[in-house]
Parts: structure tokens; sequence; C-alpha cells
């Protein structure tokens, strides 16, 4: 009853008042601070009933103890609780096996769980998902899909569980057909009114730039639950709605929904991107005088770039200054991003210097300021934070663009030529060129400072690689198709330019999802308004 009424200490307390403990005396122990998320505490009392031998762990005693580990990452300690359960010959139960898993899997150890799940014939659904949610917690989103398939033909039926990790490894590599397809089987299967399972499909079709199709799943929810407010909420924030954000956010608290921590980020940035000053600060008050809800570095984030992109940098440098916490990279960048805006070289090089600390290996930062240098007609500045990238031994991460067209993606680097119709590309190019230069078009050749003779620089940035993915879309997609672009990196403020141009001259939707955010192009405008 202490356990999980949240007091461990009262529990601790009667726990050390009991003359006979039983093995469920020690389970509940064990399972309290788990719950709790005292992990460390968790761990002491196994250690315990090792060392005083009077009873015999069970399944719950190891898998519990397996669940704190992995939660603390404590891969040393897992290693030896695996030799005393091997001892105990209980890998073969099923809670054992899959908690041995989960645990190797958030410690970061993938050879030992692929080791035991081809060693284990008896795999049910949750040792799938265990494989599947270890994928995709190690960044391995492919391979989550392709154990999922495995499982399918192995006879095994998904869960909700399942369904809920292949849909964010479809998220993460924004496939939109296959999310579809998943989308399919859920219903077939007659889960698809789970609330879980639906808030993981709007973040799916979100995420993969088709808003339309997130908007109608949540419109077919009854009774939507925070997580699906909140899913929708994210949705519209991510595409740049941001008055749909403000709107829906009101709509809930309206239907007796109090927000989350999540939900408030998606708010606060909404507000940041809409230039609505007040109102965010309001929100932002909110969070503790009406719900409750302690502001994290994300919230402190869009503050700052609430402040920046009005142009009160002073302020925002302020406001950082009296944060309750210690800022992280995400606010510092906050306020690097608003000083590259308004060309604040002063405030943006202390800004970068913070981040240079925090994410010494994030190339952006150092870019980031040296294209402020380029554009300040600095250039013995900008080479000299070029030159420290070097000493630092920090690359530059090599731009890439890809597109999907039916069952094939298509990869794009900078000038790339590998493909088969390279040729027929580089001509669309050329006459896309020269469509949106009767239409105005000039180059900003400062987001080609590599070059030196500026002919080159217009000329290098016509090869950027999301030109070429956009003029592979025009070729190969139907007319009035949307074009879907991903890309790794931050798109350049020229190839925004083309691209709003691109989409109404050829009368099409084309939708950019960038390493910060989703651009939807449609009749010569983009939906971040022009700041991202």
């Amino acid at each position: 009853m202490y356990a999980k009424c949240s007091d461990m200490c009262s529990a601790q307390k009667v726990f050390d008042d009991m003359h006979e403990r039983n093995l469920v005396t020690w389970n509940t122990m064990v399972v309290g601070y788990l719950q709790n998320k005292c992990y460390c505490q968790a761990c002491l009392v196994i250690r315990e009933v090792f060392r005083e031998g009077l009873v015999t762990p069970d399944q719950v005693s190891f898998s519990s103890a397996l669940s704190a580990s992995a939660n603390m990452g404590g891969l040393e300690f897992g290693r030896q609780l695996h030799g005393v359960i091997l001892k105990h010959d209980l890998v073969g139960l099923a809670y054992v096996k899959n908690s041995l898993m989960d645990m190797y899997s958030k410690c970061g150890s993938s050879n030992d769980v692929v080791k035991l799940f081809h060693v284990l014939m008896d795999r049910d659904v949750v040792t799938w998902n265990v494989m599947m949610m270890g994928c995709v917690y190690n960044n391995g989103y492919e391979e989550a899909c392709s154990y999922f398939k495995r499982m399918m033909c192995g006879g095994i039926v998904p869960d909700e569980a399942s369904f809920s990790t292949i849909l964010h490894a479809c998220s993460c590599l924004s496939t939109l057909v296959q999310g579809a397809i998943f989308h399919d089987q859920i219903l077939k299967c007659g889960i698809g009114n789970n609330n879980c399972i639906r808030s993981s499909i709007i973040t799916m079709y979100t995420k993969c730039g088709n808003l339309h199709d997130a908007y109608k799943v949540f419109e077919d929810i009854e009774n939507p639950n925070i997580v699906c407010w909140s899913a929708m909420i994210s949705a519209f924030q991510q595409h740049g709605y941001a008055d749909h954000v403000i709107e829906y956010f009101e709509k809930m608290v309206q239907n007796g929904i109090f927000p989350d921590y999540i939900t408030l980020v998606s708010v606060l940035s909404a507000c940041s991107h809409s230039g609505k000053v007040e109102l965010g600060f309001k929100y932002f008050n909110a969070m503790t005088e009406l719900y409750g809800i302690i502001p994290g570095n994300e919230h402190f984030a869009c503050m700052v770039d609430l402040l920046g992109r009005a142009g009160q940098l002073h302020e925002a440098k302020c406001f950082i200054q009296s944060m309750p916490i210690k800022p992280d990279s995400t606010v510092w960048g906050a306020l690097l991003g608003a000083c590259r805006k308004y060309g604040n070289l002063e405030i943006g090089r202390e800004a970068a210097e913070k981040l240079f600390a925090l994410e010494p290996n994030n190339s952006g930062n150092y870019i980031l300021l040296s294209n402020m240098y380029s554009r300040m007609g600095l250039p013995k500045e900008a080479d000299e934070i070029r030159r420290l990238m070097g000493l630092s031994m920090v690359r530059k991460e090599i731009s890439c663009s890809w597109i999907d067209v039916k069952d094939k993606t298509f990869v794009f680097t900078s000038h790339d030529r590998s493909h088969l119709m390279s040729v027929e590309i580089y001509k669309m190019l050329a006459r896309l060129e020269e469509l949106v230069k009767k239409r105005g078009y000039v180059a900003r050749t400062e987001f080609a400072i590599n070059n030196s003779v500026e002919e080159y620089k217009e000329r290098n940035l016509w090869y950027h690689s999301e030109r070429l993915a956009l003029a592979c879309g025009l070729l190969i997609l139907p007319d009035g198709a949307p074009i879907r672009i991903k890309k790794n990196l931050r798109t350049c403020g020229d190839c925004h330019t083309v691209l709003k141009l691109a989409s109404e001259i050829f009368e099409r939707e084309i939708v950019v999802r960038d390493v910060n955010r989703f651009h939807r192009f449609f009749n010569g405008k983009c939906s971040c308004g022009d700041y991202w």
C-alpha cells in the first residue's frame, strides 16, 4: 500500500520492523522501489536477498531487479544477475528472458540481445516486442521493421505494444507507405480504437509529412485522452500551424483535460513561431500556477526562442541568467539561432562558446557561428572557427536528402550524379533555375561560403541535395501529387526560397522535413513563416 502510494520511506519502516520476511516481502520491496523509479535502492534490496540467503529469488525478483538495472544503465550488475539466473536455471521463464533482453538493450549491449534472442526457442509476442523495442532504442529502425515482419511470418499475432513500437520506427524513418500498411493491419486486427495506438498513428502520419491523415485519425476519436490531444497539438506545431495549436489546446482544457509536460512544449513553441510573446508568458506562468508542472529545459528553450524571434536578444539572455536550473544545449541553441537571424555577434559568440563546451562534437554550432562571421564580412574569424573545428576533430556531417517513390527510396548528396536519371534531373534543375529567375529569384550566395568565386558559389547552391530530390520528384511523381523530401541537416535559406517559388510554379505541395521541423510549401509560401 505504501509503495503504491509512493511513500517508500513508510514502506521501508514497515519492512525493517518485520521479524520474519518471506519471498513475497522481499519482492514487494524490490517492486516498490522499481515502481517509484528508485532503481539503485531496488538493486540494493536484491543484493541483500542474495547476502541473507534465507529465501530463494524467483522470476519476479529477477525480472524486477533486471528492470531496475536496465533503467539505471547498470550493465555490469545486469551481467551478474544473468549469471545468478543461470545458476538457478530460470533463464527459460518468460518474464526472466524478456527482462534480460530488455536490460541488455537499454544498456546498449546489442550483441548480447541478439545472442539471447537466437538462443531462445520459445518466443512469445513479448519477446519479439522487446527485440523490436531494443532496436528502436538503439536507433535500429529498419531492423525493428525486419523483426516485425519475421514475427508475422512466424505466426505470432502482434499486440498493441508491437504496433506502437513499429509505428514509432516508421515515424523515425519517415516511411509513409510502410506506416500506412501498418495502419491498415491495425484496423484488420480490430485494435484501432486503442488510444495509445491512435496517438502512435497520429505521430506516424505527422512525422511522415501527412498532416491531413493525422488529423483524420484524431477526428475519429470519440473521447481523446491527453496522449491523443498532445499528439495532435504536436502535429500542428511541427507543421507550422501555430494558431491551430493554440485553438486545440484551449479546446482540450475546456473539455476538462489538463495538459502535460509535452503538451506545453508544443504550445510554447507555437507561441514562439507566431510571435505571441504575451500569450507565451501567460502559458508559461500557468504551468506551475494552474497545472502544477515544473518547467524543464525544453520549456525554457521555447521562452528564449520566443524572445529571440521577437528580436529581444538581451531580454532572452537575462531570462537564461534567471533560470532556476542550469541551461542545456537546447536553451543556448535557441539563443544562437536568434542571434543568427538578427546578426548579433556579441551575444551569438557567447552562446556558441557555451555550446562548444556542452556539445563539443556538434558541428552545427561551429558552422552556424562561422556563417555569421561570413555574413558580417569577417572571413578571417569565420576561417578561425573552421580551424577550431579541425583542431577539435569535429567533422561536418555530409548533407543528404531523400525522397520515397512507391517502395523505393532515392538518396541524394550535393552534386550527386549517381542516380540513373541524373541527366534528366540536371535538365530539370536547369529548367527550374530559369523559371525561378523569371519570378525575380536572386541567389543568396552567403549560403555557399566554401567557394571564393561568386559564380561558383551560385552554381554550388543549385546542386544542393534537396534541389536534386525536388527535381527527381517533379520528374517521377504524378502531376499534382505531393512531393515529400527528408533532409538530415537544416535546409539552407536559398533552397528555402527556391522551394517556395517551385511550389507556386508547378502548383505542387512540397513538404520538407529537415533536422529542425517540417516546411510545407504551397502556393509560394511556407508554413514556417520563413523562420526556422
